[in-house]
């Protein structure tokens, strides 16, 4: 064996233990889409209607406010061809798929009512998701947010999370789309709590081992920097041992125990930004999605009332998408049309420069940049997250990129199958 052979092979022998630990804390993708918005609805509110209502105001919302692709481009400040391109999508969207994730809330938007109301909420809503479940006409994405493990709520959130997955396991409703919110998470315990009574519930109600999942909400200042100075919202990542599948930004709490005064609570607060930042580099690598919260201004009165929520919502949602945040909370199903513009316009704006990078890299040819396979990466991601919304048909992205859609997703660094 020659000198640097075997420098090589100590230095194996010596990084084994890094290399290992790098490949568990940092998988990667998970080969999954992500949502571009999660939409909450209160308890004892959801039926199986939920989301054909959603559709239908929604769809009402965009006809009389912005009823073209001229009004919209009005509205909303849109290049008129751009506008084009997009309207018909949306009208679409919001027709066939309005919601790609929902979350049933028994916490804030439930709020606390004697155990006997809460406990046949539950039932009802278990019901009704297996219903849809069962019909097809679930969101891709769905599940249930609890109360939160701090003392005061933790038996509540417990008991409701049991007689949920009981009702949805008798009634044939668990599927791949369930997942778990797990609100105001102040410590790595409450993850580590959770990942125990995932795990017995499992057992209890015969759910696969391991197979249940739950997003931390980030309500709090304690889940960005704790006592001892450290960014505990990377402890609570691996703490959550492969369950978790993200971390959602809850705007209004957080920025209220932050001191913000309610008049100036956003998600454009500097507040705001630095929590999402630190969210954002704990997930990085991990395969743990972020979404930014929401915005409690609600496109509801008269004319100029819903399009300047609109307007708002539009310039938040880009915001986020800019920032490299792909995903929202929306409230109200009138959020929807402002939602969907705001996240077309951004994949189809920098379609052409993007596929035609890809094309070059791919190919080979000039497209006036120089890219390396990281970028290459980064511009497949972008291209497919643009179709799987439905902002981009995957024939037009062989067109401009000479890709497909597996190929894309090869390109993205996304495990397939």
């Amino acid at each position: 064996m020659s000198e640097l052979e075997d420098l090589v092979a100590r230095l194996d022998r010596d990084l084994a233990g890094a290399d290992a630990a790098l490949a568990a804390s940092y998988p990667g993708d998970r080969g999954v889409r992500q949502p571009v918005h999660t939409v909450y609805v209160p308890g004892d509110r959801y039926s199986d209607k939920t989301v054909a209502e959603w559709s239908a105001e929604s769809g009402q919302a965009l006809a009389e406010h912005a009823g073209s692709a001229a009004g919209a481009a009005s509205v909303f400040g849109l290049d008129a061809d751009l506008a084009e391109a997009i309207y018909d999508r949306v009208t679409a969207k919001l027709a066939d798929e309005p919601i790609e994730d929902l979350r049933i809330d028994f916490e804030d938007g439930y709020g606390n009512r004697p155990d006997a109301d809460e406990d046949a909420a539950v039932v009802a809503a278990a019901g009704a998701l297996a219903a849809t479940v069962r019909d097809g006409s679930a969101p891709p994405f769905h599940g249930i947010r609890i109360k939160s493990f701090e003392a005061p709520t933790r038996h509540r959130g417990l008991r409701t999370l049991d007689l949920f997955l009981g009702s949805l396991v008798r009634e044939g409703g668990l599927g791949d789309g369930f997942v778990i919110t797990l609100p105001k998470v102040t410590s790595v315990e409450q993850v580590t709590a959770m990942v125990t009574a995932l795990s017995v519930l499992e057992s209890v109600h015969g759910i696969t081992a391991g197979s249940l999942r739950f997003e931390i909400q980030v309500e709090t200042p304690q889940a960005i920097l704790g006592s001892d100075g450290t960014a505990l919202i990377a402890r609570m990542i691996a703490a959550g041992s492969g369950r978790v599948t993200g971390l959602h930004y809850g705007t209004y709490d957080y920025s209220a125990s932050l001191g913000v005064a309610a008049a100036f609570q956003s998600m454009e607060h500097p507040v705001a930004d630095h929590a999402k930042d630190v969210m954002q580099v704990a997930a990085a690598g991990t395969g743990v999605f972020v979404s930014d919260g929401s915005t409690n201004v609600l496109p509801v009165g008269d004319a100029e009332a819903v399009r300047s929520a609109w307007r708002l919502h539009s310039r938040l949602v880009s915001r986020s998408l800019v920032r490299g945040i792909y995903q929202g909370w929306d409230l109200h199903p009138a959020q929807l049309p402002s939602r969907y513009l705001a996240t077309y316009a951004f994949f189809r704006d920098g379609l052409e420069v993007a596929s035609a990078r890809l094309n070059a890299y791919v190919h080979g040819g000039d497209s006036s940049y120089l890219d390396e396979p990281a970028t290459a990466a980064a511009l497949a991601a972008f291209v497919l997250r643009g179709v799987e919304c439905g902002a981009v048909a995957a024939d037009e992205v062989e067109r401009l990129a000479g890709v497909d859609q597996a190929e894309l997703a090869e390109l993205a660094r996304r495990p397939i199958g």
